[in-house]
């Protein structure tokens, strides 16, 4: 028999808890990222699953990230060092410090810069691999587009169609659960829906007993039916707002699903709003430090708002940008044509209105909007917007599919701990 002291001293040291394709996942890589995934849930108030649950998931999570990397590396997938670069200057920007402060930050939680550059590089590859494998296999023709626009005309209540929020209780299964296992468990999920249907609350049931993320009382989110599990949204189709579903059996256990909320498709768009933007671009580096640039700004706006300099003057004379000597504009514009720590501030401002210095990528800027309207969208722009949002509806159970199948092509070998 193992004692208490020993045990610890074996979950603390570094081991190799699996291997992928020969690739080994060690005890510490499990460790650090089950500490992240911690400090996640902390800070967003969230009450974290039972501790061999947690470690279960995330040791599914890094196999599945090592065999989606090897496949990567398989593919000829490469990552350069100036796009490393450029990722950890976006970081540096979004955090409103230099990468040098950056480098100090993550060197205190343990990480040194080469290690967060592997890291950096890792993510490159995956977001790219995604991008090749997943959502090339994603296909809408114009029959799709067709079917969906008609739909909506007809007010034709696809159920898959529809956004639903439902909530999840989860009474689980053991992996490889015996025939008794498993009549046993599913006697505990039939007791909880007989208090479900006495009148018991169901988030608080969900505290008390769920497997599963138990956060804002099991609610998953408002999202379309067809991003959901294709048993859960049978289960629950013609339930109205409030009610419980049956019991549902899936591999992981027995789920009980509660409606939060249903809305019906909305239909697409038919005008957008533009804006129509001026700008003063100081761009930061030897010479002019972020802060510097700050306060360079805050001064023009001070001038603007007393009325002693004009914004198009200020631009022409001070912009570092082509837009400058036609006083700072940028025309007229739609959603998604700046970054978005350009975009958001911009978006919250009145006609007329002067923004405070805003940091982006590019350096800082002081933003005017000079005008916004709302323009019709033509039929072929209506379409293309359809055809977006079939994609984005398409996506999470294409990436499921292709991750089961990098998945299973993986040789995987589980450790167990050192006696």
């Amino acid at each position: 028999m193992v004692s208490g002291a020993h045990a610890q001293t074996v979950q603390q040291a570094d081991y190799i808890v699996a291997v992928v394709n020969s690739e080994p996942v060690t005890n510490n890589e499990v460790r650090t990222a089950m500490q992240r995934v911690l400090q996640d849930i902390a800070q967003k108030r969230q009450v974290a699953p039972p501790a061999d649950e947690l470690r279960r998931r995330v040791l599914e999570r890094l196999i599945n990230e090592r065999a989606q990397l090897q496949e990567a590396v398989e593919s000829g997938i490469r990552i350069d060092e100036g796009a490393i670069a450029e990722a950890e200057q976006t970081i540096a920007r979004q955090n409103q410090i230099d990468v040098a402060e950056l480098r100090s930050r993550v060197a205190k939680d343990g990480v040194s810069p080469a290690k967060f550059r592997s890291q950096l590089r890792d993510q490159l590859m995956l977001q790219r691999l995604h991008e090749r494998d997943v959502e090339g296999r994603i296909r809408v023709s114009e029959a799709d587009i067709d079917r969906f626009l008609a739909d909506q005309q007809a007010g034709n209540a696809d159920p898959l169609a529809q956004e639903i929020n439902l909530a999840h209780l989860l009474v689980s299964l053991p992996e490889k659960a015996s025939a008794e296992q498993a009549a046993t468990v599913l006697q505990q999920a039939q007791k909880v829906l007989g208090r479900l249907r006495g009148g018991e609350d169901f988030a608080a049931l969900v505290q008390e007993l769920s497997a599963a993320d138990r956060a804002n009382g099991g609610q998953m989110g408002l999202r379309r039916a067809d991003r959901y599990p294709p048993a859960f949204v049978a289960a629950t189709q013609n339930l109205a707002v409030g009610e419980v579903s049956d019991i549902v059996r899936s591999g992981a256990g027995f789920h009980i699903l509660k409606v939060v909320e249903k809305r019906a498709p909305a239909a697409p768009s038919k005008a957008v709003v533009q804006s129509h933007p001026r700008h003063i671009l100081l761009r930061t580096g030897p010479q002019l430090t972020q802060a510097a640039a700050i306060a360079r700004l805050a001064d023009f706006k001070k001038r603007i708002e007393a009325g002693t300099a004009t914004f198009q003057a200020l631009a022409r004379e001070h912009s570092e940008d082509g837009s400058a000597p036609q006083g700072g504009d940028l025309g007229w514009v739609g959603a998604g044509a700046f970054v978005p720590e350009f975009e958001e501030p911009m978006n919250r401002l009145a006609e007329g209105q002067v923004s405070a210095p805003v940091v982006s990528r590019f350096g800082v800027h002081l933003i005017q909007l000079v005008e916004r309207r709302r323009v019709e969208l033509s039929q072929r722009e209506i379409r293309e917007s359809v055809r977006n949002q079939l994609k984005e509806s398409r996506y999470e159970a294409a990436f499921a599919t292709w991750a089961q199948e990098i998945r299973g092509k993986a040789f995987v070998e589980f450790r167990e701990p050192p006696q």
